[in-house]
Formats: structure tokens, C-alpha cells, sequence
């Protein structure tokens, strides 16, 4: 089904923190948190493939 020109593109636009109550702020930091500890995840196992790589290829810096 294609979209109309005539409907309305609904945008979800993030509060700001000002008008985040505590409870939502704390779920917010929680989430922040998570999605850090994944990007450090990933990091560590970037890293590790590369040592492995620089291990078989003989590189290194």
C-alpha cells in the first residue's frame, strides 16, 4: 500500500530532559548504559580479532 502525499509523516521526536520525569530519566540512563556496555563489547572483540590477525600476518603497531 503506498503512502499518500496527503497523510501526515508522524516523526517521534525525543524529549527533552527537562521534561523527562525522575523515573523515565532513570530508565533512560539504564538503557544509555547498556548501549555502552554493547560498544565496549564490540571494542574488545574488534581488538581481539585484530591481535589475531596481527598474530597469523606477523603485523603489530
Amino acid at each position: 500500500m503506498a503512502v499518500s502525499d496527503e497523510e501526515p509523516v508522524l516523526i517521534k521526536r525525543p524529549q527533552s530532559l527537562d521534561q523527562m520525569s525522575v523515573a523515565e530519566l532513570e530508565v533512560r540512563i539504564e538503557q544509555l548504559k547498556a548501549e555502552i556496555a554493547a560498544c565496549e563489547t564490540e571494542i574488545e572483540r574488534k581488538k581481539a580479532q585484530k591481535r589475531a590477525a596481527d598474530a597469523l600476518f606477523g603485523g603489530g603497531s
